[in-house]
C-alpha cells in the first residue's frame, strides 16, 4: 500500500486516483484532485467520462469553475441523480501570498513548539500520525504518496511538541496539468490543528510556512485555498496569508444526493 488512510470506501478513492496519475497528466480538462477524480473543464474533459467517474466511484471533483457554468452543471448532475457540494476559492499571487505568509513567520512559535522535518515515507510512522491528525480535525487527507509528493511536486509541513508529536499540518501541491491556464496554480490545504491546542495561531503558522515552500520548491504562480461559506475560522486564517475569495470561481464535489459532504 502506499500510505492509504480512512475508511476502505476513502482508501479505495485514494487508490484510484493514484493509479490514474498518468491519465489525469496527460488529458486535458482532468485534474489531480487527490482523493477522487477530478476536472477542471468539464467540457474539454467530457460529460460521458466525468459520468462514467460518478458511475464508478460515486464522486467526481470540480476545481476553479465559473460560478455561472457551476450553476448549470449541479443542475446537470441533480437530474443523474447527484449533489453538487461548494466551497469558496481564495486565490492569490506569489508576491501578496508571500509578503503576508513571511510576515507570520517572522513571529516565534509559542514556547513548546517546533517546525519539524518532513516525513521520511509515505508509510512511515510520521505521516501516519500525520494523516491520522487530519483525520481527527474532521480533514479526510490523502494518501501517504500524494502528501510525500510521489504522484507530482507536493509539500507537506508539519509543526510538533517537544516531543515530536504532530500537532499541526498543511499540505502543498500542483494540481493541473499542462493543457490547463491553471497549471501554476497550486492548491493548499488539509490544514490541521489539534483540538487541545487551537487558539494559540498555530493554523495561521502552519498555512504560512506551507504557502511559502510551495512558492520556494514548487516555483507556483499562484495558490488557492477552498472553504466552505460557514467556515469563517478558516476564511480568516486564509486572508491572513494574503488569499482573497474570488467570487466568480467555485469548487465543488459531485457525489450521491444522498451521501456525506466528502470533506469539512
Amino acid at each position: 500500500m502506499a500510505g492509504y488512510y480512512g475508511t476502505p470506501a476513502q482508501q479505495r478513492l485514494q487508490a484510484q486516483a493514484e493509479a490514474s496519475a498518468g491519465f489525469i497528466k496527460a488529458t486535458p480538462g482532468a485534474c489531480q484532485t487527490g482523493r477522487t477524480m477530478g476536472t477542471d473543464n468539464p467540457e474539454r474533459l467530457g460529460w460521458e467520462r466525468i459520468f462514467e467517474f460518478l458511475e464508478r466511484d460515486g464522486v467526481c471533483g470540480f476545481r476553479l469553475i465559473q460560478k455561472d457554468a457551476a450553476d448549470s452543471f449541479a443542475s446537470r448532475l441533480e437530474k443523474q441523480g447527484f449533489r453538487f457540494d461548494r466551497w469558496d476559492v481564495f486565490v492569490t499571487d506569489r508576491a501578496s501570498a508571500l509578503a503576508a505568509s513571511e510576515k507570520i513567520l517572522a513571529q516565534p512559535l509559542p514556547d513548546g513548539f517546533r517546525d519539524l522535518a518532513p516525513p521520511s515515507g509515505s508509510e512511515s510512522e510520521e505521516m501516519a500520525r500525520i494523516q491520522a491528525l487530519m483525520g481527527a480535525a474532521g480533514v479526510v487527507p490523502f494518501s501517504g504518496s500524494m502528501l510525500m509528493g510521489d504522484n507530482g511536486p507536493a509539500v507537506t509541513v508539519t509543526v510538533g511538541d517537544t516531543d515530536g508529536a504532530a500537532i499541526a499540518a498543511a499540505h502543498g501541491y500542483l494540481p493541473h496539468n499542462t493543457f490547463s491556464p491553471y497549471h501554476g496554480y497550486a492548491w493548499g490545504g488539509l490544514v490541521a490543528v489539534s483540538e487541545a491546542q487551537r487558539g494559540k495561531g498555530l493554523g495561521n503558522y502552519v498555512n504560512a510556512r506551507m504557502i511559502v515552500n510551495v512558492f520556494r520548491d514548487l516555483d507556483a504562480t499562484h495558490i488557492y485555498e477552498l472553504v466552505s461559506a460557514t467556515n469563517i475560522p478558516s476564511r480568516r486564517m486564509v486572508e491572513a496569508s494574503g488569499l482573497r475569495h474570488d467570487p466568480g470561481l467555485v469548487c465543488g464535489v459531485a457525489t450521491l444526493r444522498e451521501g456525506q459532504r466528502l470533506t469539512r
